[in-house]
């Protein structure tokens, strides 16, 4: 009975399926990762037809024994999707990750323990001559990193700093109307008297002031005219800017 028992649990055992370690080959969804969030710390993949601007990568072997990323560096804006396009010119594998530093610290690390690859939309891996693209929305500001995180590349020099930062174009202040009424206007001194109400982007209550205004204000104003403004210093003088 023992001997049949065993010999029934053997078969069982050896007709049962292998399962993968993780989503792909030697790959890593029991660390988190493989399974990749829509939304990460440095960003979001992004999509082909949304792409801002495209920054060329290469990775190679230098002559002293360095491995390296051309540019070392990357300065984006934040809301920016860029097209990494992604060319292996050295004479071994290489990859290119985005990620943040504690990320593809930890990567690393897993990576250094068994034989894996990547295989997420911030990575791309690329055998020697090959070409490939990581598309990818910056989403958020700070300071993040790409890297190499085959074992022994990393350290050889593959990885440097990628800067998000906030968009030079921030929107303009909505411009602030005041109401009033044209008491005079004198066109050739280029000059308008009008009672007004507050002035709240100037921190000015109601009063009777004279402003300036270029020609073309000055053609649209008449005496006793009800009027919408904005008044702002130009040079040291309340100048009326915008009328409606």
């Amino acid at each position: 009975m023992n001997k049949l028992l065993i010999s029934t649990a053997l078969s069982l055992l050896l007709s049962a399926p292998a399962f993968a370690a993780g989503a792909h080959d030697g790959g890593h969804g029991d660390d988190g990762h493989g399974d990749m969030h829509k939304e990460m710390a440095v960003g979001m993949p992004g999509k082909a037809d949304a792409v801002d601007r495209t920054i060329e990568v290469s990775m190679r072997e230098t002559d002293d024994g360095e491995m390296i990323f051309e540019p070392a560096e990357f300065d984006i804006k934040k809301g920016e999707t860029i097209r990494f396009a992604v060319t292996n010119k050295g004479e071994i594998e290489h990859e290119f990750v985005i990620d943040t530093m504690e990320g593809n610290a930890e990567h690393k690390e897993a990576m250094a323990k068994m034989d894996m690859e990547h295989d997420d939309p911030n990575s791309v891996r690329l055998d020697p001559g090959m070409e490939g693209e990581v598309i990818w929305k910056f989403a958020n500001e700070g300071n993040f990193e790409f890297a190499c995180l085959i074992p022994g590349h990393y350290e050889s020099g593959m990885h440097g700093p990628i800067t998000v930062a906030q968009s030079d174009e921030a929107p303009a202040a909505p411009a602030v109307y005041s109401t009033g009424k044209i008491k005079k206007v004198d066109a050739k001194g280029k000059k308008v008297t009008i009672i007004h109400g507050p002035l709240e982007n100037l921190d000015m209550p109601s009063m009777t002031m004279v402003f300036k205004a270029d020609e073309a204000l000055i053609a649209k104003m008449k005496e006793g005219q009800d009027i919408e403004f904005v008044a702002d210093r130009v040079k040291g003088k309340l100048t009326v800017t915008q009328m409606k």
